[in-house]
């Protein structure tokens, strides 16, 4: 395993334990906006924004570029399953603002959600830790497994969006310490 790739694998950690959140916030007698928010804000910014980041715009190309497809095959697996998981967070979002509106409608429609993204994200972390991410080890020189692994040490930093990793990570922490430690 290469360094690039380990640090994929080290936001999966931190994922995963958002995804164990989700899972318990949809059991809870009650839905409450704020950590749905809170939630789906992560996701956009961590899991989305930062981690998906660096898969779309650095490592996906890469494989493209040796030779892997964006059409079908595991990249292109991967992108569509990005899709669907920002389509549940739309979901949960829209929902939690119908929550705040009193319209208790939106709560099946959030549960919903939650877990789907949770079932999603599990799966499709398996996969990559796993597949693709083993064929990206080996099919990457060392100039390119440094060159990507400074890049996305670079986006960690957050000298491009304001937020480094670790600020994310602690968010997560804080709801794994609330939902997943009583």
């Amino acid at each position: 395993m290469n360094r690039a790739t380990q640090n994929l694998e080290n936001d999966h950690v931190h994922i995963l334990q958002l995804t164990e959140v989700m899972e318990k916030m949809a059991k809870m007698p009650q839905l409450d906006p704020v950590y749905l928010d809170e939630v789906a804000d992560l996701i956009r910014n961590f899991a989305d924004g930062l981690h998906h980041a660096k898969e779309e715009e650095l490592l996906f190309p890469l494989m493209i570029d040796k030779g892997f497809s964006n059409q079908n095959g595991p990249v292109a697996v991967m992108l569509h399953e990005h899709v669907l998981g920002r389509n549940f967070v739309k979901t949960m979002s829209e929902g939690s603002q119908e929550l705040k509106n009193g319209n208790l409608d939106a709560d099946q429609d959030v549960r919903e959600a939650l877990i789907g993204y949770a079932t999603l994200l599990q799966a499709h972390i398996g996969k990559e830790n796993n597949i693709l991410f083993r064929l990206a080890d080996n099919l990457m020189s060392m100039p390119e497994e440094d060159q990507l692994h400074e890049q996305f040490m670079h986006l960690d930093s957050g000298r491009d969006s304001g937020s480094s990793s670790d600020i994310y990570v602690q968010r997560v922490q804080h709801l794994v310490n609330l939902f997943l430690t009583k």
